[in-house]
C-alpha cells in the first residue's frame, strides 16, 4: 500500500506570523517610508520554510526580493517587518 502525504504549509500554522510578497512596484516606497536601503534589510533565506510556502503562491521567489511579516505584538499592535530574500546560508 502507497500512502503520499500532502506538503504542509507552514504559513497555515497559528505560531506562523503571516508573510507576503511585496510587489516590485511597491519595493521602492517602502524602502523611502523606512528611510533605508535594500542591502540593509534583515534577510531570511530562500530555503526558509516560509518563502517556500510562498514560492507555491506566487512563482518562485527570487533573492534580492521583499517579503513583509506582519506579526500581533501585544503592546502595539500588529507591527510590520520586512526583510530581503537572500541566497546566502544565513546563520
Amino acid at each position: 500500500m502507497v500512502v503520499k502525504m500532502s506538503k504542509f504549509n507552514v504559513l497555515d500554522h497559528n505560531l506562523v506570523p503571516e508573510h507576503d510578497l511585496v510587489s516590485e512596484k511597491d519595493e521602492n516606497m517602502i524602502l523611502k517610508k523606512l528611510n533605508t536601503q535594500k542591502d540593509l534589510l534583515p534577510r531570511i533565506s530562500i530555503k526558509d520554510p516560509a518563502v517556500q510556502a510562498l514560492n507555491q503562491i506566487y512563482g518562485e521567489i527570487k533573492s534580492g526580493r521583499i517579503i513583509k511579516i506582519t506579526r500581533l505584538n501585544k503592546s502595539f499592535g500588529m507591527t510590520e517587518y520586512y526583510r530581503v530574500v537572500s541566497s546566502e546560508v544565513i546563520k
